[in-house]
Formats: structure tokens, C-alpha cells, sequence
């Protein structure tokens, strides 16, 4: 009979905690690069007239489908990383 061999409790969890280590840090780095983004188009270029709310829910809107892409990289890719390339 073939024997199984599954990680231990402590791999499972550093696992774990490496994703979400991983997917918080793009979450919040998406954020603040589209924040920043919106407000320099919306401030110096003068090209869009947003408000100070309308720039968060921007960024808010990119770093939930950071989240969403994240997740999805986690069902379909690597197990400990949000990035889809494969080895990352």
C-alpha cells in the first residue's frame, strides 16, 4: 500500500500566512499606486475633475479586483502566492 505524504501542520500553516502576506501586499501597493495615479490625472493634468472620494473608490475598486485576481491565482496557481506566473 502506498504511503501518503502530506505536509505537516506548521507547513500548512506558513503556507497560509505566506499568501496572505503576498495578497495584502499587492492589495495595498494596487491601492496606493492607483490612488496616487487618479490624483496626479485629477490634480497637475487637470484631465478629470475627481474628488478626494471619488479617487478612493477608484483605488478601492482596483484593489478589490487585486483581492479577486489574487484569489483566483491561489485556486489555479501556486498554493503560497497570488501571482499567477508559475514558481512565484
Amino acid at each position: 500500500m502506498s504511503e501518503l505524504n502530506l505536509p505537516n501542520a506548521e507547513t500548512v500553516v506558513k503556507t497560509a500566512k505566506t499568501y496572505a502576506r503576498d495578497l495584502a501586499e499587492r492589495t495595498m501597493a494596487t491601492f496606493v499606486v492607483t490612488a496616487g495615479g487618479v490624483a496626479v490625472a485629477a490634480g497637475p493634468a487637470d484631465m478629470f475633475r475627481a474628488s478626494f472620494w471619488e479617487t478612493m473608490a477608484a483605488a478601492g475598486v482596483a484593489a478589490a479586483g487585486t483581492v479577486l485576481k489574487g484569489m483566483l491565482a491561489r485556486a489555479f496557481g501556486t498554493k503560497n502566492s497570488a501571482s499567477l506566473a508559475r514558481g512565484v
